[in-house]
Parts: structure tokens; sequence; C-alpha cells
């Protein structure tokens, strides 16, 4: 009997001692974070300018590339060295959202030492109010379009409400500055497009405006900044949707015309705009409008597509990389309110599918989510928009 109990006696010793040192299980890996990691040191490794924090536009560059997305037509036709404003400050969209998604401090110094240490080369202090340029203050001078420092400026509220970092706020507020200088009382309202060629007043800047103020709002309890945001949107609303689907057309030009394209970052960032003031006022109209908006975007910019394995589903359209990211954002914000996981479904379903078959040997995505065509060249901007995607995916938590 004694033996019995000093066998059982060191069992349980060992048993102890074997629970109590036994590895802890690895937390999950977060395949969206690797991937967006990934994706993010293939941009460098690709684009880099050498001896600067500079970038370039194209992979493989270009020397003969001009730009065709500026208000004007002798600035977009010099080949420069550099990227222009607008494809740069994707990655500060793309090391923004994987530094919130990590927690990883090595983000934030990244941001610091090198995506903010670059912007600043488009920092334009000679014209008054300051605002960031289309092009580097080495060059030219350069158009200044409104939608370009919006972008800015959210990203810049995003990081101080992640951070309280003043200096985060302090930039973003002076944006809102130069942002707020386009907006005077022609079609009762709105933000222009460009400070140069003020001949619109478009959904890109005015969508991401409403967001950009609401954001403010969050930042600093200044509810000069709510009016601001809410009005924005009211004009949008009233002036570029489409009521039959609850898209939205990209401009208005001063003579009342429309152009009536639709792109996803537009609409989306009303589904953003909308989910927001929800989120602040409560008001259940504001509701209903995202989660409208979202069917039409899910609507609008999927279609059905079955792959040669596996079962039919919705795959996003081809276009531009970077709208369907920013509509992303729209996306997320909805499933934060109503956790409807259908949308975010989709966007796994996809990033999955688009890491299998759009890259490259380089690591570098091509703009067909179907795999099917490749491009000549990557843009910069398009690398920028799939690290936010997987790294705005890996941060929402989707059961």
């Amino acid at each position: 009997m004694k033996k019995a109990h000093i066998i059982f006696s060191l069992c349980l010793g060992l048993t102890v001692l074997f629970s109590c040192t036994k590895p802890q299980t690895p937390e999950k890996s977060n395949l969206n974070l690797e991937r967006a990691q990934a994706t993010l040191d293939s941009l460098y490794n690709n684009y880099s300018a050498p001896n600067t924090n500079l970038l370039r536009e194209n992979y493989p560059f270009d020397t003969t590339y001009t730009a065709t997305y500026l208000a004007s037509a002798e600035q977009a036709n010099i080949p420069n060295q550099y990227s222009y404003l607008w494809p740069y400050s994707g990655t500060l969209s793309a090391v923004s959202a994987l530094f919130e998604a990590s927690n990883d401090k090595k983000y934030q110094q990244l941001l610091d030492t090198k995506v903010l240490q670059g912007l600043e080369e488009y920092f334009d202090q000679k014209r008054d109010p300051a605002g960031y340029a289309s092009y580097i203050n080495g060059a030219p001078t350069s158009d200044r379009f409104y939608d370009d420092n919006v972008w800015l400026g959210i990203d810049y509220s995003d990081l101080y409400l992640l951070t309280k970092e003043q200096k985060y706020l302090d930039k973003a507020k002076l944006i809102w500055d130069f942002v707020a200088s386009g907006i005077d009382d022609k079609l009762d309202g709105g933000i222009y497009w460009c400070e140069q060629k003020k001949e619109s007043k478009n959904t890109c800047s005015n969508a991401p405006g409403s967001v950009f103020a609401l954001k403010l709002f969050e930042a600093t309890k200044d509810s000069t900044y709510f009016h601001l945001g809410k009005s924005l949107y009211e004009w949008t609303k009233k002036h570029l949707q489409d009521t039959s689907d609850y898209l939205y057309y990209d401009n208005i030009r001063l003579d009342g015309t429309l152009g009536k394209a639709k792109f996803a970052y537009n609409s989306g960032q009303m589904m953003q705009s909308a989910a927001l003031l929800y989120k602040l006022t409560g008001d259940k109209a504001y509701l209903t409008e995202a989660q409208n908006i979202a069917k039409g975007c899910y609507n609008h910019f999927f279609a059905d597509f079955t792959p040669s394995e596996g079962a039919q589903f919705k795959l996003l359209k081809r276009g531009d990389v970077w709208f369907i990211a920013v509509m992303l954002r729209g996306f997320i914000e909805l499933y934060h309110l109503d956790n409807d996981k259908t949308y975010m479904d989709a966007f796994n379903k996809n990033l999955d599918y688009a890491w299998n078959h759009m890259r490259d040997d380089n690591g570098l995505f091509n703009t067909d989510w179907t795999g099917e065509k490749k491009d000549d060249k990557k843009w910069l901007l398009t690398q920028g928009a799939m690290v936010e995607m997987y790294a705005r995916m890996a941060a929402v938590d989707v059961k």
C-alpha cells in the first residue's frame, strides 16, 4: 500500500511538472497579416529609389512613363524619376493599416523615419495655405489636388486616434485648412477637385472630405468638424447620388453637367461616412443608407465567378485596385455596426484567390482578379492597395 502511494505521488508529481513546462500552444497565425507584410516587403524591394525615401511609380521603372490622372496635360506629359503624390500616399495608408493591425511599433518607426520623411518632399509651403503638391518640391511647381490631401488627412487622423500623438493631429488639422480652402458657394458648396482647375466638384474630394471631417471630430471633439462632415455628406448625396442604385457619380461640373462614371472608392467613402454618422448620432437613417450603398456596391463591383477549381463565388471586377481598397474601408466601418459578415467573407475569398492567382514572381500584383490577364508594368498604388486590404482584413475578426 505504501509502495503504491509512493508510485502514485511520483506520477502525480511528474504530471504536474510536465503540465507546467509544456510549451504553450502558439496563437493561430493571421494569414492576412503575413500576406500584408510580405507584399510590403515586395513593394520596397521593387520600387525604392536609391539613396532616397522616395519610390518609383512603376515596376519595371520606365523613364518615359507619363501619368493619366493629372489635371494639367503639360505636367502629365513630363516623365519623372519618382512617383507622384497619389501613388506614394498609398504607402502611408498601407503602413498605417499594418501598424494598426499588428500593433507592432516597427511599423510606426517605418512611418516616422521613411514614409513620412519621403512625404515631406511633396509638402508645399510656398503657396498659402500650405498643402501637399502632386510632385516633389525639387521639380517645377505642380498642381495641388484637394482629394490627394484628403487621403493624407484621413491617414494622419487615424494615426492620431491610434497613438494619441499630437504630431499626427497637428498635421491632420493643417491639411484640413488646405482642403477647406477648396470650398466655395458655387453649386451650393462642396470641395473642388484641383486647386488650379476649379471646373468640377468631385465625389472623390467630397465623400472622403466628409470622412476626414468626422474623424477630426472624433479626434478633437470640436463640433465644427462634425457639422462640416455632415454637410459634406448631405451635399454629395444631394448632387451626386444615383437614387436608382444608391451609388455615386464621379463629379458635377460648374454648369451642372454630371460625370456619370461610377467608381468603387466614391460609393465606398459615402458608405463609410454614413456609417460614421450613424455611430456618432444613432440616427438609423444613416445606417440604412450605408447598408443600401453596400448592397449597391456588391451588385455593381462584384460578379459571379467560377474558378477552374472550387465553387462559384462573387469576384471583384477588374478596375483600379486602390479604389477597391478604399471601398473596403466603408464595408469594414459598416461591419462594425451591423455584424453582417457577407461582405467580409467576400473580401476574404477574393484576397485569398488573389494571393494564389494575381501575383507575379516578384510578389507584385496584377490588376485582373481572375488572374488571367497580366500587366506589363505594375503600378505602385496597386501594391500599396493590396497591402492595405490584407492588413485591414487582418484587423477584422470575422467569426
